[in-house]
């Protein structure tokens, strides 16, 4: 076995005849790869586990584990990793059911040296081609970042560049689009490359106050000028002089308080509730809804002149569905925001788990995505979110959960109030207690190593 380097390709060869094992080293060593070798499978599992391959020989008859099994427990841990079984009694029927559980290939032994070389060889050119993908990948999310919103779709390259022309003239901006597309991110990048940018950048959420204080609010109210009223305060638009002022869901103010909003929009000064004299204000103002302002302009239950005097620009945020290609960019962008978060060391989506993300259609948008990747990322025990760490409304008629996965995920609203730390020794209670205390079952199931397994039964003083 070679000395471990990340950047090497790694094999694991699991076969309970040394001499066989001995014969596929002297073929396969050699400088570029790092080979692991196990007599017992369930060694073999935890070599797998442990340093995560990306190609895995096995043979198909073997003590304790068969070969068929190995592969399943490799499939559900990582479908990615190119799973070859060997046998001495090959039959067109185990060949054609195991390419069906995931194999890669199926030989016959005894294996010619020169086809184990040939067929390794494609396999190792092929991890190498999704090694550069992923970097690739990478380098491409470093350069599609625009003030914080990830995009480099045709949509979002156009609305960038409306940002970027927008933003050093607006007065006043309406941005629309539906929930979770990201309004408030547009908000903060117009802000940042306005000529107030060194300003306050002052959030009101319309939807979230009381319609009896929306007033005192935005404009101020002075002492005694109603009951409670015990000091001066001053309003939103005030602290927000020389600076921005970002009304969030517009579309929820009262009909009493737009009449108010736009005389201070037209006149730039401001009324504290209670006083008579009027106070100056130089503010941007940015607006955003989610609703059809003009179907509620029809119901009466939107100003007409609020609404061109707000739309003088407008700016409307593409739904998730329409951002073709920009899927894989914000998985991997949220991934680093909640690995760093929780701790974890995850390298990635599995392909089946991309493959539900892909099909789904996304009706929160970014924001439903966010929340996607931040429930898996702390539900994952390996290095890949697989589709059994993701919620359980995205996988419902989905391949099977594992079953302590998809224990823990019956009901994801209740789990995920429960901090990372006791999720974690929930599953590894669940785990033990299903193994029946079974170390290396354990270990199995959570898709952990054995050491692992114990490090954390230590932390969390599970016996």
């Amino acid at each position: 076995m070679t000395t471990a380097n990340s950047s090497l390709i790694k094999i694991v060869l699991i076969d309970d005849n040394p001499g066989n094992l001995e014969l596929l080293v002297a073929a396969l060593g050699r400088q570029e790869l790092e080979i692991f070798t196990a007599e017992d499978p369930e060694e073999g599992l935890d070599l797998v586990f442990t340093h995560h391959p990306q190609i895995v020989l096995t043979d198909l008859v073997m003590p304790k584990l068969s070969g068929m099994e190995v592969l399943e427990r490799i499939v559900e841990f990582d479908p990615a990793i190119e799973v070859i079984l060997m046998t001495a009694h090959y039959s067109t029927e185990t060949a054609v059911e195991a390419i069906k559980k995931g194999a890669s290939d199926y030989w016959n032994k005894p294996v010619s040296i020169a086809m184990v070389r040939k067929k390794v060889d494609q396999l190792v050119e092929e991890a190498r081609r999704r090694s550069i993908a992923q970097n690739l990948q990478s380098q491409l999310l470093e350069v599609s970042e625009f003030e914080g919103i990830i995009g480099n779709s045709p949509q979002m390259w156009d609305l960038f560049s409306r940002i970027r022309r927008v933003a050093p003239h607006y007065r006043t901006t309406l941005v629309t689009g539906h929930t979770g597309s990201g309004k408030d991110l547009v908000a903060s990048a117009l802000h940042r490359l306005s000529p107030v940018s060194q300003g306050n950048f002052v959030v009101l959420n319309c939807s979230a106050v009381v319609e009896t204080l929306f007033e005192s609010e935005l404009f101020g109210h002075v002492k005694g000028s109603f009951t409670g009223a015990t000091t001066d305060k001053i309003g939103l638009f005030e602290h927000a002089h020389k600076g921005t002022l970002f009304l969030d869901e517009i579309g929820d103010m009262p009909m009493s308080t737009q009449a108010k909003l736009l005389r201070c929009i037209q006149n730039q000064e401001v009324q504290r509730l209670g006083s008579l004299t009027a106070r100056k204000v130089d503010v941007h103002i940015i607006a955003a809804t989610n609703r059809d302002l003009r179907k509620c302009m029809d119901e009466k239950t939107f100003r007409e002149d609020l609404y061109y005097r707000l739309s003088m620009v407008e700016i409307t945020t593409p739904d998730l569905a329409e951002r073709e290609g920009d899927l894989p960019l914000l998985e991997r962008h949220f991934l680093r925001k909640f690995t760093a978060l929780y701790g974890k060391k995850v390298r990635g989506l599995t392909r089946r788990a991309e493959l539900i993300l892909l099909r789904h259609n996304w009706p929160g948008n970014v924001r439903e995505l966010e929340n996607v990747i931040g429930y898996a990322s702390m539900m994952v025990m390996g290095e890949m979110i697989d589709v059994g760490d993701l919620p359980t409304y995205l996988t419902a008629g989905a391949a099977a959960h594992s079953i302590l996965v998809s224990a823990a995920c019956v009901a994801p609203e209740s789990e995920e109030m429960l901090p990372l730390e006791e999720q974690e020794k929930l599953l590894l209670m669940q785990a033990l207690d299903k193994a029946v205390g079974n170390q290396s079952l354990a270990a199995r199931m959570l898709k952990i190593s054995r050491d692992t397994l114990r490090y954390r039964m230590k932390k969390h003083n599970l016996t």
